[in-house]
């Protein structure tokens, strides 16, 4: 297979309600016009990514995020990069967020948690989810748990109630206040995401609404292994394997500090 079959055997995983969309949120960044045997997945198309995919002799790379466009250059010295090591590249961003298998299922599902709605819409996709456990769980062991399964420290607030049963979630970005409003009204105990500022912080603070901040990376990482086991199911013949990210401490300000 080549990349473009690559990419359309994935697009075929998704329900596609908005074609525009979907195709400004995922597709091929750069075909090397190899055959693919050997796909790298992991979350962020960076230098460093790249160098870990040409020492696994892959021939594509499979990612969530594309070159971040706010990290000036990069996305210049990515293109570069692949064409000089001769690597394929494909992203799926927005989708991947929104399906059944991707980043925020992925995830509740790890966790054990039951969803229960659909959230954070976005041109008709959902970026986020409200999750719930089967009975009311001790925040600090919640904690415990996500740094377990994430294998990072996380950092935490208890806002609210020592014990938390319906969950607010958006893996990634989910620091912007109106994002964790959303879970503040759908009635949350806790919110989880992969990134905050002081005005989540304090807003959380206000609301009395735990939270709980792991890395961008790290929440969103499962979304994209479940997509990589998808595209490579029935198919002997491609072989798929993780490429490894640093673990970042996640952002977070304390508004006592």
């Amino acid at each position: 297979m080549n990349a473009s079959q690559i990419a359309e055997r994935i697009d075929r995983l998704f329900t596609v309600s908005n074609p525009e969309v979907y195709g400004d949120e995922s597709g091929i960044t750069y075909d090397a016009g190899n055959s693919v045997d050997k796909i790298g997945y992991c979350v962020n198309l960076t230098l460093e990514t790249i160098d870990q995919a040409k020492s696994h002799g892959v021939d594509m790379m499979i990612t969530h995020h594309p070159a971040w466009d706010e990290i000036y250059g990069l996305k210049e010295a990515c293109l570069d990069k692949l064409a000089a090591y001769g690597i394929s590249h494909y992203y799926n961003h927005l989708p991947l967020d929104d399906c059944s298998f991707g980043t925020n299922d992925s995830l509740l599902s790890a966790l054990g948690l039951k969803i229960v709605e659909r959230t954070h819409e976005w041109e008709g996709m959902y970026f986020g989810r409200v999750a719930e456990y089967d009975q009311e769980t001790d925040f600090n062991q919640l904690v415990k748990e996500l740094e377990s399964l994430l294998g990072e420290p996380v950092k935490s607030w208890q806002f609210g109630k020592n014990k938390a049963k319906r969950v607010g979630l958006v893996c990634g970005n989910g620091a912007p206040t109106e994002c964790l409003k959303e879970s503040v009204e759908n009635q949350c105990d806790l919110y989880m995401t992969g990134e905050c500022n002081l005005y989540t912080i304090q807003y959380a603070q206000l609301k009395g609404i735990n939270l709980i901040i792991g890395s961008h990376t790290f929440t969103e990482i499962f979304g994209v292994q479940s997509l990589a086991k998808r595209l490579s199911e029935g198919t002997e013949d491609l072989e798929i394997v993780q490429l490894e990210e640093k673990h970042y401490e996640a952002n977070t300000t304390n508004p006592s500090a």
